[in-house]
């Protein structure tokens, strides 16, 4: 895999990007390790100028983002504008708000209106991706949720961001619905799953059970750019975690 196209998930270390020092420091951390692009997420209240400025000085790509659903309703022109400044043109959505979770209407009811806001995004030069739990594999009447966001969400402008993870939590097949949303998704959440004293964790890529020939193998043929490396809860220091699974993708 090109190295250029794996990127650090900073939500993994979200406890380390809490402050303008923090985060610089942890740029630096993150390039030492060999990744090329961060996706900023998780991160405090730092000044977006800032931001650029330390991305820069280490020479991290800000491939993407994931932002509070308050701010894509409140805050859209500011969205715009710190995106522009970045170079970014990824703007993720981490998962739907609890009130739109609970039934087919509600599922529906958010894919047109985020349908709507996606076009704003689009029309603006961005791209809005949205980012699954399991959640949406939850079936209303025979309807997964997942399904109702894909059929009826405009499909032009509601882009996806495949968590493999939660697609396998979900009882689903992760390379089945990578395939699923092609031409829909050029940014993916890369996440193993593994089973420790009988319960079910986050791993490091290649450290659990997912398929990840296939896993690979589907996004390079739907034209994935941008393959996030995310890891909720690490059970070592997260930036070891991150370098595990960094240099487990360099080799595929």
């Amino acid at each position: 895999m090109d190295t250029k196209q794996i990127v650090a998930q900073l939500y993994t270390l979200r406890n380390f990007c809490k402050t303008a020092k923090d985060l610089e420091e942890t740029f630096k951390k993150v390039k030492n390790i060999g990744y090329e692009a961060v996706q900023v997420s998780g991160i405090g209240p730092i000044d977006p100028v800032q931001v650029k400025e330390f991305a820069d000085k280490e020479g991290l790509k800000i491939a993407a983002t994931h932002v509070s659903y308050e701010r894509i309703k409140n805050d859209f022109d500011a969205l715009v504008k710190e995106h522009k400044l970045w170079d970014c043109k990824y703007i993720g959505l981490g998962g739907m708000p609890t009130q739109y979770r609970t039934s087919k209407e509600g599922f529906k009811t958010f894919a047109k209106e985020f349908s709507e806001i996606a076009r704003r995004f689009h029309d603006s030069g961005l791209s809005f991706i949205y980012h699954n739990h399991k959640f949406e594999f939850e079936k209303f009447d025979g309807v997964m949720g997942m399904d109702i966001l894909f059929n009826e969400t405009d499909p032009e402008v509601f882009n996806f961001e495949i968590d493999t993870y939660w697609v396998q939590a979900g009882g689903a097949n992760p390379t089945d619905w990578i395939k699923k949303v092609s031409g829909r998704m050029e940014v993916i959440h890369l996440k193993d799953m593994a089973i420790v004293s009988n319960n079910q964790v986050y791993a490091e890529i290649g450290e659990g059970n997912l398929n990840w020939n296939s896993i690979l193998g589907a996004s390079k043929e739907i034209g994935v750019k941008w393959y996030c490396v995310e890891q909720d809860e690490c059970l070592r220091d997260p930036f070891e975690s991150l370098a595990i699974s960094f240099n487990y993708l360099k080799k595929q």
